[in-house]
């Protein structure tokens, strides 16, 4: 296998019997970073003389045979909302193309303690407004099976470098599916952790639907990012601590939490939640890959709660949060804002503080009827996307089977879940003319384990593939 597509555990053990060095990865990274980014351009920066220092002392400490840490040796990437010390930090914003920090973030504090190698930065849309990546600092990032289409957003730079083998992992943030949307159109693995699981300051401007988690090639490399990550932080006054029920409560971190095999387990499938416009072609792949969970011994039946789309209590807060935000100077920087979240914060003005508290209340009763639902099945499988990746550099598709979309009204499968904090991983499970199809795997509340242990064992039924490279 190629060194660029091993896994965490696959150089961990290469590292050990000292068959392959930090240095000889990093490096072979960073040239397919210079080889293959100018056409895909999912990095914002590349931290390359850091990287190189980092995998030198990873280096030192496997030949001294010290105990290296969870990620020593292993290559990352940052989204480029995460502050980092040192590090240019533009937020895909041109209020911000000059920043550099002088802290990190905690979730990057905790993954360079573990030994992890920062390669650089990836592309999102000013501060993570839309489903593409496109921003006025360094455009679009195209998809990695198709150039020309999107990689998805926010989080489109971070699954983009990790589909084409450029870092091990990546982190990706997530308010309304920023993390399963640019997975499903890249055709990697993506969690969205539950809610306050992994700590994230600086604050995002929608709080309380905002979760940060890894984009991966691996559902194991996923499980070992989270148990680096997660914890609470008193930057965070939201995080919590990690969740890992195990009725025999042996399964002490989230890598073993995938251990097990899932017969048995109750399955709902929906192909729509009831109100989704879908293209026919990926219902029919989430269709037959949500089946093959009978394969391994599921009981799948179709269902979905009777809850009305609640795209409008996304909106209300969505847009309320980043009008909060930006009220005091809009006019200040409005030109140097992009139009589309222009757009949203001016939509966000037109509320008042009792549509917002409505808003919070509806809130409540939708993540109740989710909660009473899954009282009856352990997992729901629905599409992650309605389509597959259309253009690069659209703030949205436009429309979905005759039905005019909005900046993230087109994204009905996965906003829903930022307001229930519930866990939500994106699989990949096919392609619709060449392009990935992605299935959503939906968790009862703090249900972390399960939901990467049904990943993993359909990763283990259906490998996905690598995109081919040009």
């Amino acid at each position: 296998m190629e060194t660029c597509y091993l896994s965490a555990q696959q150089l961990r053990r290469l590292y050990e019997t000292r068959d392959l060095s930090p240095v000889e990865v990093v490096n072979a990274q960073l040239a397919r970073i210079e080889a293959l980014d100018p056409g895909l351009n999912a990095f914002v920066t590349v931290s390359a003389e850091q990287a190189l220092h980092q995998a030198a002392a990873a280096e030192r400490a496997f030949a001294a045979a010290e105990d290296a840490p969870a990620l020593a040796g292993i290559p990352f990437t940052l989204k480029d909302l995460t502050a980092t010390a040192g590090i240019r930090t533009t937020r895909g914003s041109l209020l911000y193309a000059d920043w550099i920090p002088d802290y990190d973030a905690p979730l990057a504090q905790r993954l360079l303690a573990a030994g992890g190698i920062l390669l650089g930065k990836t592309n999102t849309p000013e501060l993570g407004w839309k489903g593409d990546s496109g921003n006025r600092v360094n455009g679009p990032t195209h998809n990695p099976w198709k150039h020309g289409r999107t990689a998805g957003g926010s989080s489109g730079g971070a699954a983009a470098s990790v589909a084409l083998g450029m870092g091990v992992m990546a982190q990706g943030t997530d308010g309304a599916g920023s993390i399963r949307i640019p997975s499903g159109f890249c055709g990697t693995f993506g969690h969205k952790p539950s809610w306050g699981l992994v700590p994230q300051y600086p604050a995002s401007v929608v709080p309380l639907l905002s979760h940060a988690g890894p984009i991966t090639r691996t559902v194991r490399d996923a499980a070992l990012f989270m148990d680096v990550t997660v914890g609470p932080d008193p930057l965070d006054s939201f995080s919590l601590p990690a969740s890992l029920p195990a009725s025999d409560g042996a399964k002490t971190t989230f890598v073993d939490a995938l251990q097990g095999d899932i017969a048995g387990l109750r399955i709902a499938w929906s192909p729509d939640l009831g109100s989704a416009a879908v293209d026919p072609e990926v219902s029919k792949v989430a269709a037959a890959a949500a089946r093959r969970f009978e394969e391994l011994g599921c009981y799948v039946e179709e269902a979905h709660p009777p809850l009305d789309d609640p795209w409008e209590i996304v909106h209300t807060i969505w847009s309320t949060g980043f009008a909060g935000a930006y009220r005091d100077r809009l006019d200040e920087v409005r030109e140097q804002m992009d139009p589309g979240l222009v757009q949203v914060i001016e939509a966000g003005l037109q509320f008042s503080a009792a549509d917002l508290a409505a808003a919070y209340l509806r809130r409540d009763a939708y993540f109740h009827g989710w909660r009473t639902f899954l009282q009856n099945y352990d997992v729901m499988l629905t599409p992650t996307l309605p389509i597959t990746a259309f253009e690069a550099g659209l703030d949205h598709p436009g429309q979905i089977q005759g039905q005019s979309t909005t900046y993230l009204s087109w994204t009905a499968f996965t906003y829903p879940f930022n307001l229930t904090g519930q866990p939500v991983a994106s699989v990949p499970c096919g392609f619709v003319d060449g392009l990935p199809v992605g299935l959503q795997i939906i968790g009862r509340w703090r249900d972390d384990p399960t939901v990467l242990r049904v990943a993993a064992a359909f990763e283990a039924l259906a490998p996905w593939p690598h995109p081919p490279e040009a």
